[in-house]
C-alpha cells in the first residue's frame, strides 16, 4: 500500500518544496494525464451500487471491496452519515444512473465517536454563525450504521431500498463487518 507518510506533519505539512500540497497534487495531475487515454466510460456504475462510506484517509475502498474505477458511485463524508446531502446524491445515482444497490461504511476508531454537537456551538462562538448542519457524532458505530440504513430505507426520494446493507470496517484487519438492521 502507498501512503504520504514522508509529508512532512505539522504547519509546514501544507508546503513541499517547491510549492504547497496542492502544487504537488496539480503535479501528479500532470503526470497522470500525459498517460491518460479516455476509458469510455459512462457514469452509470457498471456493478448498480453506491457505497456510502466515511471520509477517513485510511480507507480505501476501492482496494477493499475488489472494486475498480466505473465499478460504483462512491459518496463520502464525515461518519459515512446518512444525511440529507447523501440522500440527495443517493437519489441522483438511483433515479439518473441505474444504481439499485446501496453499501454503507463505517468504521472503527472514527473521529466523530470523539466529537459531540457542541462542537456547532464552539463554531458559533468563534466565527458568530451557527452552522446550519448537524454534526452527526455518535458514540456506538453500530448504533449509528443501523439508523443510516433506517434513514435510506424510509426516503421516498429512493426508489430502491431493498438491497441496503451496512457495515462497520476494522481499520486495524481491513475486514468489514456486517451489522444487522433490526
Amino acid at each position: 500500500m502507498t501512503t504520504s507518510a514522508s509529508v512532512p506533519a505539522g504547519p509546514e505539512a501544507a508546503t513541499v518544496t517547491g510549492g504547497t500540497i496542492t502544487d504537488r497534487l496539480v503535479e501528479a495531475n500532470e503526470r497522470y494525464a500525459a498517460d491518460f487515454t479516455d476509458p469510455g466510460m459512462d457514469a452509470r456504475p457498471v456493478l448498480g451500487v453506491a457505497v456510502v462510506a466515511c471520509m477517513d484517509a485510511r480507507l480505501d475502498l476501492h482496494a477493499a471491496l475488489g472494486l475498480e474505477l466505473g465499478d460504483c458511485h462512491t459518496i463520502r463524508n464525515a461518519g459515512g452519515v446518512v444525511t440529507d446531502d447523501v440522500i440527495r446524491s443517493l437519489t441522483i445515482s438511483q433515479r439518473k444512473l441505474g444504481t439499485r444497490s446501496v453499501v454503507l461504511i463505517h468504521h472503527t476508531g472514527c473521529g466523530l465517536e470523539a466529537i459531540t454537537e457542541e462542537f456547532r456551538t464552539d463554531l458559533e462562538m468563534e466565527v458568530g454563525q451557527r452552522p446550519a448542519w448537524a454534526v452527526e457524532a455518535f458514540r456506538d458505530v453500530e448504533q449509528d450504521v443501523r439508523q443510516s440504513m433506517q434513514r435510506v430505507r424510509t426516503s421516498p426520494f429512493l426508489q430502491h431500498t431493498d438491497d441496503v446493507r451496512g457495515f462497520v470496517f476494522d481499520v486495524k484487519t481491513g475486514l468489514l463487518r456486517e451489522i444487522d438492521p433490526a
